[in-house]
């Protein structure tokens, strides 16, 4: 019943969209809260994390417009506190806390999940939860990610769901002998506490919601926006035209060198429903590259919603309508136990194996060339200047996106199931013992076409101090070139080089741990362009011209790949219309 005595469902796209965006605004809050209280970089000026909001039988009604890959460790926290501890257990105050993909549903070690029960008259109604991806929770590596690892138990401190506030009371004791498994407790701590503050806001709004709709409204209409997505991504699926559409991916190697390794997929449409088979995909890697069930159904579903209804409400009601089959034993279905650190890259992959099915089955206008696919991550390490303990600087990095049949594919982004901003020059360098020699496009690295792909990043950055310590992960450094579509050409791979341009340069491999550096060594990664849209043969002089004037094509590279009298008639272009 609403405040008026009536009954209060919602009975209209408008009405459901209007309640759907109330929760999204509390989920807005609640981002904001994490944001700009947290401590650490990565979370304060890089926004690495993100929330969302279930209601009382731990359904996802509402998630933040953060980082897709996060929907995995969300969903599964709260399905494994509910596991864990009975809601006849809870309490009013309570709070949990897990990362474990294991033991907790998680999706790697850093991204540490908060749930906190919402009561609403005594009953719980809903269930805030929050994710921060934390620079360093132990292990052998700083930043706790390498492509390397060979199991879980070499990437940090492992967490059950566990009550973290009880009644209202810290777990200090809990709280520190997690934050001293990390190489920087302080920060630890410190984001951990903004993280429960953050769902206590949402908390607070949620209460807020239900006194001024009424708790009956506000269940019936959670109801009806669930119901509403579960017939509209349904009637979405049955639009499309029937039949089974494979693509394959592949990623350099396991994370411990060698062949590699397939992601293939094969979407099945029938009536309105999808199954998505990944059989015929790579073994379970020897190193970090496998993605926990969790993530595997993240990066589906968050292709699915793009691919298909981009507009759809955030909320369980897609999931009924989608199948997944995972070989066990592989990539995406290892074995408890497997490392699983770096399972975003392989994520991007399934993602871009997915959006490449669905080349045969959206219509040409609709169809994507691959973007990147790879989200490299850089982990610089040391002592700390300006307070005892060892820093860890970690950057996620974008590139080139495909381009579209109306339009260039976007620079230097994140794509797919990444969504994190870039750490400002000015705050790496306040921040850390680091310095920035270049930041930059990096030319030429978009494939050719009608429609041209994004450009990729060259991050370079140099140690100052002794006892730099440097890690990465990455891949299309040696296969997985971002495919062009309908003619278009590649885009250009991603390489890693220790010391550029000096006599010692060194081209190194995707996947390094440990590296030492000495002061004056820099490091510079150059990350995939996206693929191109259409033959070279069609690029307008004109937009030519503009690639020409920017640098983001090299004259050199223009005529290889669009021919010495377009350029020639690009460059004339260019040089009429500077006249006055």
């Amino acid at each position: 019943m609403d405040q008026s005595g009536n009954s209060a469902g919602i009975i209209d796209p408008i009405a459901m969209e209007v309640f759907s965006n109330r929760l999204l605004s509390i989920t807005e809050e609640m981002n904001n809260t994490l944001v700009r209280s947290s401590f650490s970089t990565n979370i304060k000026e890089r926004r690495d994390c993100s929330v969302a909001l279930f209601d009382g039988r731990g359904r996802l009604i509402a998630q933040g417009t953060q980082i897709p890959l996060h929907l995995g460790s969300l969903d599964g926290g709260v399905s494994a506190v509910l596991e864990a501890y009975p809601i006849a257990t809870m309490r009013d105050g309570d709070a949990y806390i897990c990362n474990d993909p294991y033991l907790a549903n998680g999706t790697h070690l850093p991204d540490i999940t908060i749930v906190t029960p919402v009561f609403v008259g005594g009953n719980i109604e809903f269930f805030a939860a929050n994710i921060g991806h934390h620079a360093d929770v132990g292990g052998v590596v700083p930043g706790s990610i390498a492509g390397g690892s060979r199991s879980i138990f070499e990437e940090g401190i492992r967490i059950p769901a566990l009550k973290i506030v009880r009644a209202g009371e810290l777990d200090g004791g809990l709280l520190n002998l997690i934050c001293c498994n990390t190489r920087d407790p302080e920060e630890r701590a410190l984001d951990l506490k903004v993280q429960i503050a953050t769902n206590q806001r949402g908390a607070e709004a949620a209460r807020g919601l239900a006194r001024q709709m009424g708790i009956e409204s506000v269940r019936r209409s959670i109801e009806d926006i669930v119901a509403y997505t579960r017939r509209r991504f349904r009637k979405r699926i049955a639009e499309l035209k029937r039949g089974e559409y494979a693509f394959t991916n592949y990623l350099d190697d396991d994370g411990m060198g060698g062949e590699p390794v397939p992601i293939t997929v094969t979407v099945r449409v029938g009536g309105d429903a999808l199954e998505v088979d990944f059989a015929g995909t790579g073994p379970q890697a020897r190193g970090a590259m496998n993605i926990p069930a969790n993530a595997l159904q993240a990066s589906v579903y968050y292709a699915l919603k793009a691919l298909l209804d981009p507009e759809l409400l955030p909320n369980a009601g897609m999931f009924d309508a989608v199948t997944i089959r995972a070989p066990e034993g592989s990539i995406v279905n290892p074995r408890p136990g497997a490392a699983v650190g770096a399972r975003s890259i392989t994520c991007q992959k399934v993602a871009g194996a997915i959006f490449g099915a669905f080349r045969g089955v959206l219509s040409r206008e609709r169809v994507m060339a691959s973007g990147n696919d790879v989200v490299p991550a850089i982990v610089y390490s040391g002592g700390l200047a300006r307070r005892q303990g060892q820093y860890v600087y970690l950057e996620t990095l974008g590139g080139g996106s495909g381009a579209l049949s109306d339009q260039d594919g976007m620079d230097a982004v994140h794509v797919h199931m990444t969504n994190t901003s870039n750490l400002p020059v000015e705050a790496l360098e306040v921040e850390y013992p680091l310095m920035v020699d270049e930041y930059a496009l990096v030319q030429d690295s978009g494939g050719a076409g009608k429609l041209r792909g994004g450009l990729g990043i060259a991050r370079q950055i140099r140690a100052v101090v002794p006892g730099t310590i440097f890690s990465v992960r990455s891949d299309s450094h040696t296969v997985g070139a971002p495919a062009g579509v309908f003619g278009g050409l590649d885009g250009r791979r991603a390489r890693l080089v220790r010391n550029p341009g000096r006599p010692d340069e060194e081209l190194l491999y995707s996947k390094v741990a440990r590296v030492e550096m000495k002061v004056g060594d820099a490091m510079r990664i150059e990350t995939p362009g996206g693929g191109g849209y259409g033959s070279p043969e069609e690029r307008s002089v004109d937009a030519l011209a503009r690639d020409l004037k920017s640098g983001k094509v090299s004259r050199a590279a223009a005529e290889h790949e669009y021919g010495k009298d377009k350029v020639a008639a690009a460059l004339a272009a260019g040089v009429q219309r500077e006249k006055p």
